[in-house]
C-alpha cells in the first residue's frame, strides 16, 4: 500500500491552523504543522486572501493528496458564525483549487477518532496528537487541531479499509477512487 499524505485544516478568521501527516497502512508519521494567519485589521476580503494564499503555499510545498477540515459549529454568536464560515470556505477553495478531495468532521467526530471521546478537552485532544504521532511534546492550539484532524481522517480511512473522502453516498462511504470519477 502506498504512503497517503493528510492535511488536516482548522479553520479561523485570524489564525488558521494546518496539519500534515503520512499513512502508510497502520502507521501515522508527522510531517508539518503550523499557522496561517489573517490578520485582524484589515478588510475582510484581504484577511480571506491571506488564508487562501497561505495554505496555497502550505499544498504547494508539502504535496497532500486528500484534506480534511472540521466543520463549523452553530455560535451563540451568528456573526461570528458567519466569519468562521467565510474562512472555511477560503480554505476549501484552496484545497479544491489544488484538486485535492476534500473531507468534512464534526468537532464530536475528531475527538472520538483521536481521544475516544467526544466531550475530551483541547489538552486531551493535543496530549494524544502528540502520542500517537510520537512527537517530543504535545502540539499547541490550532496546530494540534489541525493534526487531529488529520488523524481523524486517517483512522476513518483506515477503519473502513481504503482511503475515504469523509463523504456519504448512496448510504455508503465513497473511497478516493470513487471521489475522483
Amino acid at each position: 500500500m502506498s504512503t497517503l499524505r493528510i492535511l488536516g485544516i482548522d479553520p479561523g478568521l485570524r489564525v488558521t491552523g494546518f496539519g500534515i501527516v503520512d499513512m502508510d497502512g497502520q502507521q501515522l508519521r508527522y510531517v508539518a504543522s503550523g499557522r496561517v494567519r489573517g490578520g485582524e485589521r484589515q478588510p475582510l476580503p484581504e484577511r480571506l486572501k491571506l488564508l487562501l494564499d497561505g495554505l496555497d503555499e502550505v499544498i504547494r510545498t508539502h504535496q497532500p493528496q486528500v484534506a480534511s477540515v472540521e466543520q463549523v459549529f452553530v455560535n451563540v454568536n451568528p456573526q461570528s458564525t458567519l466569519l468562521l464560515g467565510q474562512a472555511r470556505g477560503a480554505v476549501i477553495c484552496a484545497a479544491v483549487s489544488a484538486g485535492l478531495p476534500v473531507a468534512e468532521y464534526t468537532a464530536l467526530q475528531v475527538k472520538q477518532a483521536v481521544v475516544g471521546a467526544g466531550k475530551a478537552a483541547k489538552s486531551q485532544v493535543a496530549h494524544m496528537v502528540g502520542r500517537l504521532l510520537a512527537l517530543p511534546v504535545a502540539p499547541e492550539g490550532d496546530a494540534a487541531d489541525a493534526l487531529a484532524c488529520a488523524i481523524c481522517h486517517a483512522h476513518t480511512a483506515n477503519g473502513f479499509g481504503g482511503r475515504t473522502t469523509g463523504k456519504r453516498r448512496g448510504g455508503r462511504v465513497a473511497s478516493l477512487e470513487d471521489w475522483l470519477r
